[in-house]
């Protein structure tokens, strides 16, 4: 499927087939991190794409990847199917014992980092995972259980899943958790979020902030969000360590289909009307590359 793309002065928001939304720099050779973020149950990366694109109004440096959960029956809800990480077969803390499917997600999740690292040379300590509800559970899940250490962690109105089969991977016990909670959340309430905390200090983990939000119900708010932001901030700060920049494909390597993708998404395509010969191609990127 063709992807659809829009773009601002600061950022291209690009919509994939498989539903994966990103949100790039409009400058790609800017990036110096990535942040996935995951939804929660029943919805779709478009949940969280305006979030995304307010955080990357203010994060220009950073690379915001959405996927959308594969669609599975849930057992908790009369089994019918729904964008879903993972079945759920209740709330209690015996029935989150029982994740089918919560490997996969996990092993896709570590998929999405592994390409961020190999093919444009992010490293691990520069990018986070997260995620609301199921989807902060399963960054929590996933992330701690790297063979590499994140930047960061953030769990919306989210928990500990299949607690044991979560153990924290070496040298990965100081990753900065931060978690954000409704005090009235009636669907993952904030025992669970408690619960969660105390687990995974108990499995060694060292630096796991929760915060509480009186009167939120299971959704997010605009301190929760302006908090999630200053979180960010302090962990993946503009330029990253040393002179770190993403590895991009030189434009003069590219074929013209790829260059006319990578002015597309930078938003040149007014710029490119009536450009005939390759290298015009490759001159209007590398200028802009160049800033």
């Amino acid at each position: 499927t063709t992807p659809t793309i829009n773009t601002t002065m600061a950022s291209t928001t690009t919509r994939q087939g498989d539903g994966t939304i990103t949100v790039t720099p409009s400058n790609p050779s800017l990036q110096s991190a990535t942040i996935i973020i995951c939804h929660g149950l029943g919805d779709s990366s478009e949940g969280f794409i305006d979030v995304a694109e307010h955080l990357s109004s203010q994060m220009p440096h950073v690379k915001f990847i959405l996927p959308t959960a594969p669609t599975q029956k849930v057992t908790m809800n009369m089994g019918m199917a729904m964008p879903s990480w993972y079945d759920i077969v209740g709330l209690d803390k015996r029935s989150n014992e029982f994740c089918k499917g919560i490997e996969e997600s996990q092993q896709r999740i570590e998929q999405l980092l592994k390409d961020e690292h190999d093919n444009l040379g992010v490293p691990y300590d520069r990018m986070v995972l997260a995620g609301f509800s199921q989807g902060g559970a399963l960054s929590l899940y996933t992330g701690m259980q790297l063979p590499s250490k994140l930047a960061g962690i953030v769990i919306m109105s989210g928990y500990l899943p299949h607690e044991s089969g979560f153990n924290i991977a070496n040298g990965l016990h100081d990753t900065p958790i931060w978690h954000g909670h409704g005090a009235a959340d009636p669907l993952v309430r904030i025992t669970a979020a408690n619960e969660s905390q105390s687990a995974v200090k108990a499995k060694g983990a060292t630096n796991y902030t929760l915060k509480t939000y009186p009167g939120l119900a299971h959704s997010v708010n605009p301190q929760e969000i302006g908090d999630v932001l200053s979180f960010l901030q302090q962990i993946l700060p503009p330029g990253g360590e040393g002179d770190f920049k993403v590895k991009l494909k030189e434009p003069s390597e590219m074929s013209v289909k790829e260059l006319k993708g990578a002015i597309a998404k930078a938003g040149l395509g007014r710029l490119a009307v009536g450009l005939m010969e390759k290298r015009e191609f490759v001159e209007l990127l590398e200028k802009h590359r160049d800033g």
